[in-house]
């Protein structure tokens, strides 16, 4: 029998680990897959912002717990794997959103700088996603892999930004997601991408601040940055069973900017 909408966006009985999930787009997401049903593990660096961020979840009826990780670090990575997995007793959902930005001129960018950010953007996202696959969605063949991108990996960005890595990163995230939902579609797991516009956070606090929150809003056609509801439904989407028949994908949350040339 066909399902209702409510039931195909119903995730209850799913578990969902969202890295980086301690602020901003992590916590919203977070607050998406819980509000729909999810179990939700949070991991960032940090204990002290973990323990707000949950304390924030479980306050509005969400099963939410944590674990510090450093998800540039190949041994944090498989240890936060292992423990959620033993706490949680599976991972249906995983949602690689943990990142880094870094501004310099390209032809002076610190090649440890570049490496910080492709260690933390693309290589734990690869890391993180292969452990949770092999020990969890491949023997089950079910999963989502929810990937954060950004529309600065769909081209430049203004000159005066100067993130040349993290640009590069979030292509380089765009097509793993591809790749990686091509090789593992056989498995059940669907894999796609979010390309997120600006939106107010710690990270963009000083391009916002350097460019102007106004200035950066008339780009848009919608005329607006992104704000603390506007990930949550795509987000579900991807997880839920409405979302089922959808990998290999990337959808821009911008106010439309990628879509005007010159934007």
């Amino acid at each position: 029998m066909t399902r209702t909408i409510q039931q195909l966006f119903d995730l209850t009985g799913k578990t969902a680990l969202v890295t980086g999930g301690s602020r901003g787009l992590g916590l919203q997401m977070a607050h998406a897959l819980g509000e729909a049903g999810a179990r939700v593990m949070l991991s960032s660096r940090k204990a002290e912002d973990l323990e707000q961020a949950v304390a924030e979840l479980q306050d509005s009826g969400i099963d939410a717990r944590w674990i510090a990780a450093d998800c540039a670090r190949e041994d944090d990575i498989r240890r936060l794997a292992n423990e959620t997995l033993e706490r949680m007793g599976t991972v249906d959902i995983l949602v690689n959103n943990a990142g880094a930005a870094w501004g310099a001129p390209a032809e002076d960018f610190p090649v440890a700088a570049w490496d910080k950010v492709m260690n933390l953007n693309v290589r734990g996202y690869f890391i993180l996603s292969q452990h949770v696959a092999k020990h969890a969605m491949i023997p089950r063949k079910s999963g989502r892999i929810i990937n954060l991108a950004s529309i600065a990996g769909l081209g430049g960005n203004p000159p005066e930004l100067q993130t040349i890595a993290y640009n590069t990163s979030k292509g380089a995230v765009i097509n793993f997601t591809r790749a990686l939902a091509a090789e593992w579609g056989r498995y059940g797991i669907n894999v796609n991408a979010i390309c997120p516009g600006f939106f107010p956070s710690k990270m963009t606090a000083g391009t916002l601040k350097a460019m102007g929150e106004e200035k950066l809003a008339a780009h848009a056609p919608l005329k607006r940055l992104g704000d603390e509801e506007d990930l949550k439904g795509l987000c579900v989407l991807y997880a839920s069973d409405a979302g089922k028949h959808i990998t290999g994908q990337w959808l821009a949350v911008d106010g439309g900017v990628s879509a005007v040339v010159g934007g």
